[in-house]
């Protein structure tokens, strides 16, 4: 050994080497290190050990000296070394952070990487696309992502949601509380070429054209206390069609239940001929969302259901095959329907409201 390394090899480490070397899914690297070690321990000099392991002196020297110093869990871990590539300096990182929160130059909308190593170009310490997205990641910035909004600027939003919820969370005696709306528009698309079904290692196919066979629209109510829905596809969504599904609902629902409908502020809902027709129902009452939230309103979870999981990829040659499909869905949703849950916290939500009217103020 070189002068100055001196060690001597106890019973429980010489078990522990050993064990290294026999063991066939140790790293080669602790291998040979751990052989170095017993092969001092045992007397050979530097040349032969040089010999035994086809290693260098500097090397043979290095894990011995490691092993004095730190025993063998010294050998099992390499020192943490220097990057070939000098940090990046603090300003360099608040400059990427400052230029990410002002608007992009010229006439893209947000800031890419790429972008960034170019407006970066005239620093002092140039900077590539992977640092500019580890500062992005650090800082939690992602300016190719953006969450889209909608506030209600209906004056009376807090009574409006604190009624809807009410009916959610403890609908009135002997009556049924319906959450309604209309799904208008829906396409019955026919693919212009067969698609292939799955199979290991292979997507489902489909093609990206089509061809337009006409629309329906679902008039369709979700009773709360079940999740049971009532449906009807009609080709307009006028009043007409919707006193037609009123009456519908009517011949359901027992004589002796009251009706209370969870509605939107669509225009048809409050034509004169259906208040006039409410007039003459006196059992129905509605009990409109206030205007931009349809989220409140518990039937959109099951048209998001209906199109994710029959219309999205459905393929449909006419509008009567359409009709058809939308009710046989409904037909197997009832089948295993559960009541409407709702655990959100009103009082939460207006606070919610508040401040984000605010926002936008501060910024207008």
């Amino acid at each position: 050994m070189r002068t100055g390394i001196k060690f001597e090899v106890s019973s429980s480490d010489r078990l522990e080497l050993e064990e290294v070397v026999r063991n066939r899914n140790s790293p080669q690297k602790h291998v040979w290190r751990a052989s170095i070690i017993l092969l001092s321990a045992d007397g050979f000099g530097t040349i032969s050990i040089m010999l035994q392991t086809g290693k260098s002196k500097p090397c043979v020297w290095r894990w011995q000296e490691r092993f004095m110093a730190e025993g063998v869990a010294g050998l099992l871990r390499d020192k943490t070394r220097p990057s070939r590539i000098p940090a990046l300096a603090s300003h360099v990182t608040e400059r990427v952070v400052a230029l990410t929160l002002t608007d992009a130059p010229g006439e893209t909308t947000h800031w890419t990487a790429d972008l960034m190593v170019t407006a970066m170009a005239g620093e002092s310490q140039p900077i590539s696309a992977t640092a500019v997205r580890r500062i992005w990641k650090t800082h939690g910035l992602q300016p190719h992502r953006y969450r889209q909004f909608k506030l209600s600027n209906d004056p009376k939003f807090g009574d409006k949601l604190l009624d809807v919820v009410g009916l959610y969370v403890n609908p009135p005696a002997h009556a049924i509380v319906f959450s309604f709306d209309e799904k208008s528009q829906i396409q019955a698309l026919d693919r212009t070429q067969p698609g292939l079904p799955l199979k290991k290692g292979r997507l489902g196919t489909m093609t990206h054209d089509y061809k337009r066979n006409g629309t329906t629209t679902l008039f369709a109510a979700l009773n709360v206390l079940d999740g049971t829905v009532i449906g009807q596809n009609m080709q307009k969504h006028r009043h007409q069609e919707f006193i037609r599904f009123l009456n519908k609902i009517n011949a359901n629902v027992p004589a002796d239940k009251a009706i209370h409908i969870i509605l939107d502020n669509y225009a048809a809902h409050k034509h004169p001929k259906v208040r006039a027709w409410l007039d003459r129902h006196t059992r129905f009452t509605f009990h409109f969302t206030p205007t931009s939230c349809s989220w409140l309103n518990a039937v959109e979870g099951f048209f998001a259901i209906l199109t994710k999981r029959r219309l999205k990829r459905g393929v449909f040659h006419s509008v009567v095959d359409l009709q058809a499909a939308i009710n046989r869905f409904i037909v197997q949703h009832n089948q295993h329907s559960k009541p409407f849950t709702w655990t959100a916290d009103p009082n939460k939500i207006i606070a919610a409201v508040k401040r984000g009217h605010q926002a936008l103020d501060s910024i207008h």
